[in-house]
């Protein structure tokens, strides 16, 4: 037997099934019209954003990296709450345009931005985090034409990583931003073309649980940041200090201490060098803001016993939860937090393996698990399915399509 993830805090039932917003989540499937189904919390949403500004500094703002959760609700929920946000495509731009966010509130990140998406960017007015000293020429000569002096950032590529991190993005040879000597050289360049000078952006990685780690990477952070600024020689706008923060997805992973984290950052702010003085500071987040106040429900279709073992078979699966599957970066297959959604905080009295519906042997959403007795008709929850689900799934394999999702 297997055990699954944590589930997160904050999920009640009402008469024995899962309630999201004060509704039974069958209630909601019927309002949707069908299954699969991403539900995503308003209540959980306001609820992290809160802490949050609770344990940071006052001067530390809060930017919502739109990849984690591009859906358009979300977005537009998410506006009132966050400073700003992190794109990482023109695509995303439109998505923050249409729900009317300000583009003077956006930065745009990555490493191949194509000149279409840079002369969108340039002409609405967004800040671009440069990733290399090609990008930033290109910028220039767009801006050149639109006759528009382009809001530059540059994207830095530390010499150290967020250790602990699932996914790094610093330290050593990456494609992603300019490598830290470079960057005093590249910045004077943009600000003598005539760019407007909008700061520095230092993403060390994601998905750290150690709040030792965190505060480590971000003091490093801070101390790169203020050499930077003495070898530049101009006053720095902003500081996107990047996230790291991570939430617990399989057994044995524990929240990050955010107070420790707060307490920590609080302190650097307030021993700042005087370069840094007038800065204005960010955290880039992404999935932590919204992953734990997602999840996903997919329906059982039939229930089998083959060689002893049991099978819910659902109507999910892999196509709109890659990273529940176990087949979006881990090398050692885990359970994501998982339950039977109609009889939920019931005892288990079985063994199950559920799977979803595509035609391969990839397709798990949870191996070996004690679960409450189910069967067809059945509703099966995976939770911390707010970040990189609907939109980081191949909703399109084997022609399934996509899951509905709704905001409550």
């Amino acid at each position: 037997m297997k055990p699954v993830g944590p589930i997160p805090a904050g999920y009640t039932a009402i008469d024995g099934e899962l309630a999201i917003g004060g509704r039974r989540v069958s209630e909601l499937v019927a309002e949707a019209g069908r299954t699969p189904l991403f539900v995503y919390s308003r209540a959980h949403l306001d609820a992290r954003v809160a802490a949050l500004r609770e344990a940071l500094p006052a001067r530390v703002g809060v930017n919502y990296a739109v990849k984690a959760n591009p859906h358009l609700a979300v977005i537009g929920h998410m506006a009132a709450l966050v400073d700003g946000f992190d794109i990482a495509s023109s695509g995303e731009l439109g998505l923050c345009v249409a729900v009317g966010i300000d583009p003077a509130r956006i930065s745009f990140a990555g490493p191949g931005k194509r000149d279409d998406e840079l002369e969108a960017a340039i002409a609405v007015g967004v800040t671009l985090n440069c990733e290399s000293a090609g990008e930033a020429a290109r910028a220039l000569a767009i801006g050149e034409r639109l006759g528009k002096s382009p809001r530059i950032a540059i994207r830095v590529n530390p010499s150290f990583e967020l250790k602990g991190s699932g996914m790094k993005m610093g330290g050593g040879a990456k494609p992603f931003g300019v490598d830290a000597d470079q960057v005093p050289a590249l910045a004077r360049h943009v600000i003598a073309a005539g760019a407007e000078w909008r700061g520095l952006h230092i993403f060390t990685g994601s998905q750290a649980l150690s709040a030792d780690a965190i505060i480590e990477a971000q003091g490093n952070v801070l101390e790169l940041t203020a050499k930077l600024v003495e070898d530049i020689g101009q006053p720095l706008p902003k500081l996107n200090m990047g996230g790291g923060l991570g939430i617990p997805y399989f057994p044995g992973d524990t929240p990050v201490d955010l107070a420790r984290v707060g307490a920590a950052l609080a302190e650097r702010v307030e021993s700042l060098p005087p370069v840094l003085a007038e800065t204005e500071l960010c955290i880039e987040l992404g999935r932590y803001l919204v992953g734990e106040a997602g999840v996903y429900l997919t329906r059982i279709i039939d229930r089998k016993v083959s060689h002893g073992v049991t099978y819910l078979i659902t109507d999910g699966g892999l196509h709109h939860q890659l990273a529940a599957s176990g087949n979006f970066g881990t090398v050692v297959r885990r359970n994501y937090p998982s339950a039977i959604a109609t009889c939920y905080g019931a005892e288990p009295t079985e063994e199950v393996n559920i799977v979803g519906c595509l035609c391969t042997p990839l397709d798990r959403l949870a191996d070996a698990a004690a679960m409450p007795e189910a069967h067809v008709g059945d509703l099966v929850v995976v939770f911390c399915a707010g970040a990189y689900g609907a939109s980081a799934s191949p909703a399109a394999f084997l022609g399934h399509g996509p899951a509905a999702e709704i905001l409550v």
